[in-house]
């Protein structure tokens, strides 16, 4: 079905960077999943093509176009499972923070090699102990002359073995009233004395992505790499997370139907009793009440991109797509490898891949219990 939101030079756009993907990063997916990460010469050869930071400015090196584009770039690579390239943290979640909040030297130094795939972005929130708890961070980034000394630690953020750069969420004032007026963002060089990785941390699902626990011991940065000014944080976190929450519903509906497509495929070849699976009554009217659910979930993705391009504050309805979009990814990619029997459980089928990566959907970005919060909160019911 035709999909209005989208002009011809979108689908042009989606036809080129198919090709694409398929020549230069389809073949890839299967090692990144067996090394835990992905590599760096695909991140180059992608800012050379110039479909790193589609949105973001020409002055910087960006293609400066909708984020209707962007939001492309992630439904393609949901399509053919490059989970572990982690794209969108890159170019729709963290640049954003630099191309709206950064002075224009941060966005020379940051911006552009970002966009040309020579510097990998990270951002840093959760902690060991905080969650989705973003007011309580512990991390703190005390001035000390023309410099911050940052200390804490850091958990479960992605990019964070190949990150060049990370923007750190710290406490600059640990004795704010309410403590959420303390938090800022600093722009940390992962080069610098006193930050340290620490495991590229074994996960259920999303194999071929870095996920790992990062330590700050008395890491000295420049007041320079501030973005915006102190006590800001908390609020440029709020601003942004509209994009990411819809980043999330964009690419669970796209890997929710290339999920449906490829088990309708299976239940057509497979056969049981002397017929195919598909024959079954059952079969049918699971996969036909899926397939009306992802349409559903389309429609209503499609109606937020058009809304987010607008510039319209649409923050209860991301929140609704996030957590009604990823718990449908979950229930969907469970029902698929049900009707795939015994095979569904091999990972050598990539609906076993499906059913573990679509685990953490619902959890981070904020978890779906906190999205349901922040639709009551909309609704004035606390």
């Amino acid at each position: 079905m035709r999909r209005d939101i989208f002009e011809e030079e979108h689908e042009l756009f989606r036809s080129e960077f198919r090709r694409f993907a398929e020549a230069e990063i389809e073949p890839k997916v299967a090692e990144w999943d067996r090394a835990g990460i992905s590599d760096r010469e695909s991140w180059r050869k992608l800012g050379a093509a110039g479909y790193l930071g589609a949105n973001a400015p020409e002055e910087y090196g960006g293609a400066g176009a909708d984020f209707l584009f962007d939001a492309i770039i992630i439904e393609e690579l949901a399509r053919i499972r490059a989970h572990g390239l982690m794209m969108s943290l890159h170019s729709d979640i963290c640049m954003p923070y630099i191309e709206v909040y950064g002075t224009h030297e941060q966005k020379q130094r940051f911006l552009a090699p970002a966009i040309a795939g020579e510097t990998i972005l990270a951002i840093a929130m959760t902690e060991p102990g905080t969650g989705s708890d973003l007011a309580n961070v512990q991390t703190r980034a005390i001035r000390d002359g023309d410099h911050y000394r940052i200390s804490g630690a850091k958990t479960f953020i992605s990019n964070g073995q190949l990150a060049d750069l990370v923007i750190v969420v710290a406490k600059t004032d640990p004795d704010a009233s309410p403590p959420h007026d303390g938090i800022s963002l600093i722009l940390v060089e992962t080069d610098r004395e006193g930050f340290r990785r620490g495991r590229n941390l074994e996960k259920l699902g999303l194999k071929g992505q870095d996920t790992s626990e990062l330590f700050f011991e008395d890491c000295r940065v420049p007041v320079d790499n501030l973005l915006g000014r102190e006590g800001q944080g908390f609020k440029m976190l709020m601003m942004q997370l509209q994009q990411e929450r819809l980043c999330i519903g964009v690419g669970s509906i796209a890997s929710s139907r290339r999920a449906l497509d490829d088990t309708i495929a299976y239940v057509k070849e497979r056969k049981a009793f002397g017929q195919p699976v598909a024959a079954f009554q059952n079969t049918q009217f699971t996969l036909s009440e899926l397939a009306t659910e992802v349409e559903i979930g389309q429609a209503f993705v499609d109606k937020l991109l058009a809304a987010h391009v607008r510039g319209d504050d649409i923050v209860s309805e991301v929140s609704m797509a996030k957590w009604w979009t990823t718990d449908l990814q979950k229930r969907l990619t469970a029902e698929c490898l049900q009707l795939h029997g015994g095979y569904g459980f091999m990972r050598e089928y990539p609906i076993a891949r499906d059913y573990a990566d679509a685990a953490v959907q619902s959890i981070y970005a904020g978890t779906n219990e906190i999205m349901k919060v922040i639709i009551s909160r909309r609704l004035g019911l606390f």
